[in-house]
Parts: C-alpha cells; structure tokens; sequence
C-alpha cells in the first residue's frame, strides 16, 4: 500500500511504507539526475533472409563437418543437411571484439519431420592463418553456445550468448558462424534472421527504466539507470527500516560505483560505497535504515563510472520495516504433475503424502479440484490469471507471451506492496510463459535430476528471505519432484519399487522403442498397437506399469517429506502464524510421467479416447491452511477449479478482486461466511494450426455426476482422435473415464454438446479483450529442461 503525506514540503508528498515500498515503482515520483544515454548508443547488426545474403556460405574447408546446401525460400533461406549429422554456415564480420556483444538471436523455422535439432554458435581459432596448401586448415571449429531447435512448423526465436563457450578464442572476432545438428538423418531449418545484439541495447531506449534483468541464474525487476546518475526518492522511514536491493553491472562492461546516502534536515551521511565489476552474478547488499524510524529522510541511489552512459542495475530496491500490515504472507506451493490419486491424502493405499496428511489437520481440504488442462503451460497462465488459455490465445506448445491485459497473480499481489519471488525449475511455469512479470526475484532453471528440485527450490527461497525479510511476501514454487525424469532419491529410493527397478525400466524401454522402430509402419495404421506390443516383447505390462506407478510413488514421498520440512522452517522463523498456504497442482500424472493408472486396468480404452477431465489427467490436490482464520480438518466435496485460486486468494489477503475472471472465489466456502453454490469445472485445451491459425482441442465440463468432453475444430481422423464430437462419462463411478455412456443417455449428449458450445462462444467473446503478446525468446538451458520433462520434441 502507497500513502502520501506532505508536511507543507512543496513538492512531491513522502512515501510511507505500511507495506514493502519497491522503488522502482515510483520513479515518477522521484528526483533524478544525470543518468543520460550514451551520445552513440549501441544497436544490433541484423540480416534478413527474405532478400539475398550472398555473404553467408559454408565455409571453404569444412570436414569433418559437411557443407549443407544453400536455397532461397519466399521468406528466409532454407538450410538442408543432406549426408552428415553438422553443417555448417558462415559471413564474415569486420574486425568485432566479442566482448562488445551479448547474444546472437536467430529467428528460425523447422517442422516436425525435420531431423535438425539443435543450432549453435562456432568460432574459428585459425582464421587468418592458413591458405588452402598449408598443413593448418584456414577454419578450426570450435563450439560455442548452443540450443535445442523446437520442430512444430513455428517460427521460434533462438538467444544464444556470444561468450558462452569457445574460451579459447582469443582476438578479433572475424567470422560468425553457425552450426546445425540433426539425429542422424537428412533434414533441413529455415533462416528468416540473424541478429548481433551488443551489450546494453535494450538499455538505450530511455535513459531509465525498469525491466526483468537476468545476471546469473536469477531474473530480478530491476531500476536501471546511465552512470553517472542519482535517483533521489523523499521517504518516512518506517521501524526497523532497510533498504535491500542487488547491484548488478553488463558482463564485460565498465565497473560502477554505487552509492546510497541518506539526507536528513542538513545532515547527508552515505551508507552504502562498493565499486561492482561483476557481471556473472548480482550483489545482494542490506542498507540499515532505522536510526532514521519515523523521520522524513532523501534516500539517494547513485552511480558513478569512468564511462559516461555505463548501464548500472539496482536489482529489486526495496524499502522495509517492521510488520504492521495484517495482509497474510502467501505461499502457492504447486506440485508439479502431483496427482491427487496417488497421495494417501485422498485415500491411496500407500503412504505418499504423510505431511500433507498432518497439514490437513490444520486446514481446509478439497476432494475433487481440478487442472483445467493437462499440461503445465496451459494449466499454470490459466490459474495465473483465472482465464482459461483458449481466452488469452495462449495455446499449443508454442512460445507466446501472456497478454499484457491479462495480469497475473504476481502482478496483482505486488501492485499491493508484497515482495514477489517465484521459485520453479518448469520454464513452463516461469518465463518461457512471460510469467516473470511484477516478481522482485524470479528462478526458474531446471534441476538436474529433475526428482531434487524441491531441495534446491527451498535453499534458494530461504536465502531470498535472508536477504529480502520485509513482509508481507507473495511466493510461487512450482517443483518437478514427480515430474520426469524419475530418479527416486535418498532415502526414498527402494521405498516401493523392486531393487534394480529403474536398470530394468530402462532395459524394458530399450526393448519396446526397438518394437516401435521395427514396427513403424504397423503402429501408424493401427491404432490397437498398444495391447500387441506386450506379447512380441515378452514384456508384463501390469509388472511394467507397477513399477513406473512405484518409482512415482517414491519421488511424491520425497516432495512430500520436503514440503513438511519448509512448514518447519517457517515455523522456527515465526512465519507460520501469519500464512496463507496453498498447496495444488498444475495437472495429475499425466504429464507428470509416463500414464500408468489407465494401462493397469484389466482392458485399455480406444487409442484415441484422452479426455482431460480423466482423474489420471486433471484430479490434482488442493489445500488451503491458514491458521487462526481457516478452520482445521475441513474437507468439501464440491468440485472446484485451480482457476478459483486466483480469486480466493485475493479475497483472503483482503486485495481488490479481479475484473475479468472465469474462476470464482472458493473463500465464502473457506471460511464459512456464506452459501455457496459450486459451478460445473471446465476444461480447455487447444492447438493453433500453424497454416490457417485455427484453433482446435477440446472444451470438456464435469458437471455432478457426469463428464462431457466436446471436439471444437476442424473434424479429425478416427485413427488419432475421437469418432464422435461429444463423449458422455459416468465421473461418479468412472473417474478414469474408460466407458462412454453416449448410447446410453442421447438426450444428455445433446444436452452437454448444446452447453459446451454455448461456452465455447463465451470464450471466443472474452478473448475479444486480449491480445496476442508477441514472441517469448527462450534461453537454450529453458529448451533443454522443456525437453527433458517431455514438453518439447
């Protein structure tokens, strides 16, 4: 919350802090100086393949690497690698050093039956010093930094650091050279642009700013301003008041000088000095401010460098104090691909989720709540925003911003004073979803094994909290615990599955990816592959199935042990009393691992008979404790929607509600203030058709007793998709959703098919208030975790 007070000052009114004051927010309301961009800002250097580039060819000496082949296409230039697994292309550069640029950003096509799946950076540490009949080659490759290449007909925008990698080229940098990968086969990529991005670009658009700055691992909301500068703001400092906020500076660039001083009545005293050169890593520094509690003071954030228009990063400066707001902490603790139906929370017979079995005592629990779609993207910008993904045009796998209408659940909560952290190793649930926007500290790189990321996401928010205390905060973990790629940890690992479970999970794999390849041509003419498979490989599939459900089983009961053991935590450091916490899930197992509740029945179901509302699919766990307001050991029945959480947290925190939503506050529920009347769950999930941008997917609705799932699109093929446009299920007695009940109830299928186009209108109505946001660029190490939890090809 900002409050002004003048005192008969004149000018601009004190700011107060009753919440957290993040002062990059306020710079309208503050003095500043200096800070003037540089006479001759920096500006990318960019060729465009829609014209001819003649100066972009193979390399003249290329084994082992083998030359691809060069063709114009109507919009970019078509690179095809034809009998070798690298290729590679070349243009000539005039004398550059590399430490004058960041990134080369390459916008690029390939579809899905290409075989190139990865492009880099290559440097050449012989250039210049061979001819054609020395014994030296005049081009040695070295590799530089590279990416995984997303093959889905797009057009997607690949970041790849200039000084990633080649460490041992030295001198000019003469040639830019890019290298392409494939799997072994023929395949071709489409060039549409290459861009040379020079350090500080994006920072000479004004002379100063806020914006998402990544140094490091970690992305902060960051002042930036053009040393030399000062940026003068007219505080009452609050009890037990400080200052923290990370310096940052460009890698490769000049240092900085930072100050922070302190004027108060005619007295100036400087209280923060540090020359900063390291541009690997941000310094967290603390500013203690509280001799000066309840004095009206010019806080006084200066830079100084030997080059005029250096960048310097104040990384999220944040003014704090004592707690006086009653407004809860709040945690949203998503686990995930955490399925409801493997936690002995909601009667598994096998003891998953102790803890979460103890915090039910203290909270309210919902039996049946729902993901609105089956995998994280969709899920996660849904209950982010309470909007399903076919509103914000947010769909398919592709690399999209959220709307800039459509505000999230950061936004919102730090719009009203919280700190905002996001802690999350799923790029889908942090900036490869624009989901960086209105977080102080944003982490979201994966974890190797993705089974420990509970461990690592717990240390990085307790040292978030060491150097930002102020409260009240607003947090959001989103771990991979049970995500792929399972590997059972200590001292989980044996718990339920045989020994040497995972040796032979992979022997067995090896066994049936050779069927699949043997039988390729069988598979894509015959759907029923799936039963056929088990007796040419001699493989039990129930014995196959039990022990990918028992490897699960094993990495819940770790994320389960260490989520008991961030409730301790906050307990010991007095925090407890005054949080919200909500624990979810962004879909249930489905996309969390390989589906192994569906093959352990005793028959399989069509090949093409996948509806979302399957409890396998979407059933995910949904708890809210808050002591001392939410009555303890709660359990409700009705059916509700993660795209409620948005709106109920908010109610609870006491913060405006939103606009535009298509969730409803679960919280008169909650606290036991009204009547309320639960709504059917709907379920979205679509793919764009890259040719003739369609939409199609499926909009499906659990209603009571029963589930419909509806086909909205062009009609498909019964070979991959469903044969008919409506399938009806018995939820109740069904969940798995393995029988139709069309035959049975044709009146109830004209009945859900009337009401799931009704609301498949609805969606196309309020999508009318969103735009399409542009292109997410999306770092290599965000592809590679987005390829290792399955999500990308």
């Amino acid at each position: 919350m900002l409050v002004l007070l003048c005192f008969g000052c004149g000018g601009p009114a004190p700011l107060t802090v009753e919440m957290p004051l993040h002062l990059e927010d306020h710079v309208d309301v503050a003095t500043v100086v200096g800070s003037e961009l540089p006479a001759n800002p920096p500006a990318p250097v960019e060729w465009r393949f829609d014209q001819p580039q003649p100066d972009w060819k193979p390399p003249l000496w290329n084994p082992p690497i083998g030359p691809p082949t060069l063709a114009r296409t109507g919009e970019g230039l078509r690179v095809t690698l034809t009998d070798r697994m690298w290729g590679v292309i070349q243009v000539g550069l005039p004398d550059w050093s590399r430490g004058d640029w960041a990134d080369v950003v390459i916008r690029a096509r390939a579809d899905s039956a290409s075989s190139v799946n990865r492009v880099g950076l290559g440097f050449s540490t012989r250039q210049g010093r061979g001819t054609a009949t020395s014994v030296l080659p005049p081009f040695a490759f070295w590799n530089g930094h590279e990416s995984p290449v997303v093959r889905d007909g797009t057009i997607q925008t690949y970041r790849l650091r200039v000084n990633e990698g080649a460490r041992s080229f030295q001198g000019p940098w003469r040639t830019l050279a890019l290298y392409f990968g494939t799997d072994g086969e023929p395949g071709s990529i489409d060039l549409l642009s290459v861009s040379v991005v020079p350090k500080g670009a994006v920072y000479a658009e004004a002379p100063h700013g806020v914006w998402p700055v990544t140094i490091g691992e970690r992305i902060r909301r960051t002042l930036y301003t053009h040393a030399p500068g000062r940026i003068s703001y007219r505080i009452r400092v609050p009890e037990g008041g400080r200052l923290d906020a990370a310096l940052g500076v460009l890698h490769g660039h000049d240092s900085v000088t930072f100050r922070v001083s302190v004027r108060a009545g005619r007295e100036e005293a400087t209280l923060l000095e540090e020359q900063y050169a390291d541009g690997q890593q941000w310094g967290q520094h603390s500013v203690d401010l509280a001799q000066y509690a309840g004095q009206t003071v010019t806080l006084t954030l200066e830079t100084q460098a030997a080059q005029a228009g250096t960048v310097a990063l104040w990384g999220a400066p944040t003014v704090s104090g004592a707690r006086t707001s009653d407004r809860p902490n709040v945690i949203f603790y998503v686990i995930d691909g955490g399925g409801a139906d493997q936690m002995s929370l909601y009667g598994y017979n096998r003891r998953t989720t102790p803890n979460l079995e103890r915090l039910a005592a203290d909270g309210a629990v919902f039996e049946h709540a729902y993901s609105n779609s089956s995998w994280s993207k969709p899920s996660t910008t849904g209950f982010m925003t309470s909007l399903h993904s076919s509103v914000l045009g947010n769909v398919g796998g592709r690399f999209e911003p959220l709307p800039a209408e459509a505000r999230t659940m950061a936004e919102r909560f730090h719009e009203a004073g919280y700190q905002t952290a996001v802690f999350t190793s799923n790029p889908w649930a942090g900036s490869a979803s624009s989901l960086e926007r209105g977080v102080d500290m944003f982490r979201d790189r994966g974890v190797d094994p993705p089974s420990g990321s509970s461990v690592e996401l717990h240390r990085d928010f307790r040292d978030w909290r060491d150097a930002s205390p102020g409260e009240p905060y607003w947090v959001h973990f989103q771990t991979t615990d049970v995500h792929n790629d399972h590997v059972p940890l200590a001292p989980f690992a044996g718990l339920f599955a045989p020994p040497g479970a995972l040796l032979q999970l992979a022997r067995w794999n090896a066994a049936l990816d050779e069927w699949r390849e043997r039988n390729a041509a069988r598979i894509t003419a015959d759907p029923g592959e799936r039963e056929e498979r088990w007796g040419e490989t001699g493989i039990d599939r129930l014995h196959y199935w039990n022990v990918w459900r028992s490897i699960y089983d094993e990495t819940l009961a770790h994320q389960d042990y260490q989520l008991g053991r961030l409730v301790e935590r906050l307990k010991e450091t007095g925090e407890w009393d005054n949080t919200l916490l909500i624990i979810a899930a962004d879909h249930s197992i489905w996309a969390g691992s390989d589906e192994f509740l569906v093959p352990l029945q005793d028959s399989l179901p069509p090949g093409w008979q996948e509806p979302i509302l399957r409890s396998s699919i979407s059933r995910v766990p949904l708890m809210f404790i808050w002591p001392g307001h939410i009555a303890g050991g709660q359990r409700f029945q009705q059916p509700v929607s993660m795209i409620d959480v948005l709106p109920t947290a908010l109610e609870l925190a006491g913060l405006p509600p939103l606009e535009v939503l298509q969730g409803e506050s679960l919280a008169p529920l909650l606290l036991g203030r009204a009547a309320w009347q639960p709504r059917p769950v709907i379920f979205d999930e679509f793919e764009r058709d890259p040719r003739t941008g369609d939409l199609g997917g499926r909009l499906e609705m659990i209603d009571g007793r029963w589930g419909a799932s509806l086909w909205i699109g062009p009609p498909e093929d019964t070979l991959n998709h469903r044969p008919t446009p409506l399938l009806l299920f018995d939820v109740w007695n069904d969940p798995l959703a393995l029988r139709l009940m069309n035959d049975g109830y044709p009146e109830l299928v004209e009945k859900y098919t009337a009401l799931l186009e009704k609301q498949w209108e609805a969606h196309r109505l309020l999508a009318r208030r969103f735009t399409a946001g542009g292109k997410v660029v999306l770092t290599p190490e965000q592809l590679e975790t987005l390829r290792a939890l399955g999500y990308i090809r």
